[in-house]
């Protein structure tokens, strides 16, 4: 799969079948594999856009900054370099926070998206929580990216410095988001409270909301991995809110 120079970095992405192209981006610690078991059902009705993003994967990062924002602008790139004008988007926790921020930046090219298990801001216990679960020692899809030990570490080091950050998106920018939006959030979400999930339903005008009983944050795969899948598709291709 190829790699493109995006801004200041080299992007690893995959494209798989034909049709409305549809992004995938995963989450923060994770890389494109995340959406391995989404490919076979979604690259038969589009063509699947699937990026590691900054720093993740076989992308590199040369720069200190990794917030959503950023992630957004290369995704904007590699679209560009794509001659791609205009997506569907899902996003994975901190891929969808990138999407929410790609839906303020350029919104006349975001068509509909689906956020799941995302935030629009971080708040303290949002910070404690992801600081007490992750450790040097249990991050998640470690064999993927590629660049080793310094790679890892250095996405810790920025995943600590995000409470720093300011890459929150406040009610008066979601307001503005018109894509059609699906939120969906697992009431045990140990990382972002269901209250957030709320917040950005209140906030952007045309979405929806599905609060997944008795689920936690990994909601991509395990147990819900199957019905997350139908109702994307469902959100997708089927003209929702009409009844």
């Amino acid at each position: 799969m190829p790699k493109v120079k995006v801004n200041d970095i080299e992007m690893y992405y995959e494209v798989h079948g034909e049709g409305e192209p549809l992004v995938l981006l995963h989450g923060y610690f994770c890389s494109s594999q995340q959406w391995n078991h989404f490919i076979p059902e979604f690259q038969e009705r589009f063509q699947l856009i699937i990026p590691d993003c900054r720093g993740h994967g076989r992308t590199t990062n040369p720069s200190d900054e990794l917030t959503g924002r950023q992630v957004a602008l290369d995704v904007f790139e590699l679209l560009d370099h794509l001659n791609i004008e205009h997506i569907k988007g899902i996003g994975y926790s901190a891929g969808g926070t990138a999407l929410l921020h790609m839906a303020t930046q350029q919104p006349e090219r975001i068509q509909s998206m689906i956020l799941i298990s995302t935030t629009a801001y971080y708040c303290e216990k949002c910070h404690s929580a992801a600081r007490t679960y992750f450790t040097m020692e249990n991050i998640p899809f470690r064999q993927t990216h590629i660049y080793g030990e310094a790679q890892v570490r250095k996405l810790y080091e920025q995943f600590i410095a995000q409470k720093d950050s300011s890459d929150d998106i406040t009610k008066p920018y979601l307001s503005t988001i018109q894509e059609k939006t699906l939120i969906i959030h697992g009431d045990r979400d140990k990382f972002f409270p269901v209250d957030i999930a709320l917040y950005m339903y209140d906030a952007i005008p045309d979405s929806y909301l599905w609060v997944v009983p008795n689920a936690g944050h990994p909601l991509v795969r395990g147990d819900h991995a199957d019905d997350i899948k139908r109702v994307a598709l469902d959100f997708f291709t089927k003209d929702w809110g009409t009844q």
